[in-house]
């Protein structure tokens, strides 16, 4: 299951993704927002955070604006590697070697045609394990060192 959520500047392109998600079969909790009414993105992005920390989902994909803003709420949770994905390329890298679990977007400059890709690619992309696992245990030790 997919945490999605983004604020007003991603919303019309939170919606294209549920409508590719729904196409592929893929299950998705909407967290919201659900207008292009001003909101404020740290309440999708701890949403979506909550729910991947936790194992009730087991990924998502968040969009703002930049997409930074998330980017930084969403890693504020244990568990969670959240990275800001530009293309398809960089899509099959988070997942491959950083096993990134939250994707995020910027909603100003990434197209809906783009942003397609970038999902494909970061669900049909498996995690390389090896030594970029012995990184993930590097980061969650950090984690535990400095995540109270």
């Amino acid at each position: 299951m997919i945490a999605i959520g983004g604020d007003h500047g991603g919303y019309k392109l939170k919606e294209e993704i549920k409508k590719y998600l729904n196409e592929i079969g893929v299950e998705y909790e909407d967290v919201g927002s659900y207008s292009e009414e001003r909101t404020d993105y740290p309440i999708y992005a701890k949403a979506v955070g909550e729910r991947v920390s936790s194992g009730q989902c087991d990924k998502g994909i968040l969009i703002c604006r930049s997409g930074n803003g998330v980017t930084i709420v969403a890693n504020k949770f244990k568990g969670v590697r959240a990275g800001l994905v530009i293309n398809e390329e960089a899509a099959r890298f988070a997942k491959s070697d950083d096993n990134v679990n939250v994707i995020t977007i910027s909603g100003d400059n990434t197209s809906k045609e783009e942003t397609i890709k970038i999902i494909r690619m970061w669900l049909a992309t498996e995690f390389k394990g090896g030594r970029y696992q012995e990184r993930i245990e590097m980061i969650d030790k950090i984690e535990k060192e400095n995540m109270k």
